[in-house]
């Protein structure tokens, strides 16, 4: 599942450091703007999977216009691509499915679990 959310970076004597306005508490520091973004992703996912697996909302990313620039911080967004499976412990589930569309997904090579997950996620996230 994508998501994309607002940074601010900042730059001080220290280095380079990027927080999320609509995540506190998630930050990523670094040297060089690439190491930081690279960095700001993974604290990004991380964020969000821990996040759903809590059982919590994700808060709605705000406007880009409504982060103000300075001297010594920009506004940027961050996307990531979470695959929220590969992130959590599996359980096994049983269902009911008319036989016709078992036919039909089984001759196309369909994933069942895959779909599912991707159907519940959209559903529930």
């Amino acid at each position: 599942m994508r998501y994309i959310y607002p940074a601010i970076i900042h730059e001080d004597p220290d280095g380079l450091w990027l927080e999320f306005p609509d995540l506190p508490g998630c930050q990523a520091f670094n040297d060089t703007l690439d190491a930081l973004l690279s960095d700001a992703a993974e604290a990004l996912e991380c964020e969000i999977v821990e996040s759903l697996a809590h059982g919590d909302t994700l808060p709605v990313p705000r406007p880009m216009a409504s982060i103000p620039a300075t001297d010594t911080s920009y506004p940027t967004l961050i996307r990531i691509d979470a695959d929220l499976a590969k992130n959590t412990r599996s359980v096994k589930k049983t269902l009911t499915i008319p036989a016709w569309l078992n036919d039909r997904a089984l001759a196309r090579g369909v994933n069942f679990s895959k779909v599912l997950q991707e159907a519940l996620v959209a559903k529930v996230v």
